[in-house]
């Protein structure tokens, strides 16, 4: 947690730990109190189940909140994590303030061949038992997915604390996702970032969010890839922080058109 303030809740990928959003957290936390939390089976968290789906991911977040006493709060997520950001609104409205997806697939179809190949069993079980194969290719596919050459070594960290199971079961629940029908269900603000040269989920995902969400505001970045946050950080972080800032519209009252009273319910 940094900074003080009004919360703000940070939610990382695949593959990932709460060690990505170091940087964004850095600026935040001197307008925003700043959380960024494991998922089940990556990073700290150390916690081993028999599920990783997404809906253990939305069920996490609303635990994590509940024990914090945070009654709701921005929630901002990078790929995977804005899945589940976006999983949260519709599952749990009164949680999420405003919704920040970043590089996210609204459709698991999007992913990458790799990622989508990575969810069956027999795959998984195969990179895990050459895992350090599979550590050294990730570091040479580094240059492009990321520009920052600090990734290559988040990544190598992240995938040794990773698990077979939060490996395979995480990235096969995102491949079968598809939020298209819930998408209208989403009433607070919301914010689509992505990259135009990603590469891990399709850079066009924007569309379907926009389609969804009429609401939602989209910020593309034409120079990044999927990691926005560590290619552009100062233009990411600004823009985040200005969607952050934006007052919340407050709902024009109902007016009565009828003089009868207002009946009675009994519960």
């Amino acid at each position: 947690m940094y900074g003080r303030g009004r919360p703000v809740i940070l939610l990382h990928g695949w593959l990932g730990s709460w060690g990505l959003w170091q940087e964004t957290m850095s600026f935040l936390g001197r307008y925003y109190r700043t959380y960024a939390l494991d998922f089940w089976g990556f990073g700290e968290s150390g916690k081993k189940r028999e599920t990783y789906a997404v809906q253990d991911f939305v069920s996490l977040v609303d635990q994590f909140m509940e024990q914090l006493g945070i009654v709701n709060a921005p929630l901002v997520g990078h790929s995977m994590g804005g899945t589940v950001s976006l999983s949260v609104a519709i599952k749990y409205p009164q949680r999420a303030s405003k919704v920040v997806v970043v590089g996210s697939p609204i459709v698991g179809s999007s992913l990458a061949v790799p990622l989508k190949l990575a969810g069956y069993r027999g795959i998984a079980f195969m990179l895990f038992n050459m895992m350090g194969a599979f550590r050294l290719a990730v570091r040479a596919a580094s240059p492009l997915i990321c520009r920052d050459e600090r990734f290559a070594d988040m990544m190598d960290r992240d995938l040794s604390r990773t698990t077979l199971e939060s490996f395979l079961l995480s990235i096969a629940s995102l491949r079968r996702t598809d939020l298209r029908p819930m998408l209208g269900q989403i009433k607070v603000p919301a914010m689509g970032m992505y990259g135009d040269r990603d590469v891990i989920v399709h850079p066009r995902q924007w569309e379907p969010m926009k389609a969804g969400i009429e609401h939602a505001e989209i910020e593309r970045f034409p120079s990044a890839g999927h990691f926005i946050m560590l290619e552009e950080p100062q233009r990411f972080s600004e823009r985040l922080k200005a969607f952050l800032d934006m007052k919340e519209p407050v709902p024009a009252p109902q007016l009565s058109t009828s003089l009868s009273p207002t009946p009675s319910v009994t519960l």
